[in-house]
């Protein structure tokens, strides 16, 4: 699938390669209600300091899976965007 294929570039190349490739699949039909793919949009926009853009990503996933648990990850990385917490940070402790 393009969306694992877009995760390994972002590894592989940096997050804004990934990025390129997950923004392509936005207007495939058959993933408009996939909650990994706002997911992982989220997870490129935020190492790529891109909060506010991640936050509503996380958002977007959060209202799509119907996992409870998932739900509360993806509402937790959402409100660390909102309060500026970027990949890699941690509140209160040097980067």
């Amino acid at each position: 699938m393009e969306l694992n294929r877009a995760v390994a570039l972002s590894m592989a190349f940096g997050p804004a390669a990934g990025l390129a490739v997950v923004d392509g699949l936005r207007a495939e039909p058959s993933l408009k209600a996939y909650h990994l793919l706002p997911s992982v949009r989220g997870d490129l926009l935020m190492k790529l300091g891109r909060l506010e853009e991640a936050r509503q990503e996380f958002e977007r996933a959060a209202s799509l899976t119907r996992n409870g648990r998932e739900r509360e990850l993806l509402l937790e990385r959402a409100a660390g965007c909102a309060g500026g917490v970027a990949a890699g940070e941690r509140p209160g402790l040097p980067a």
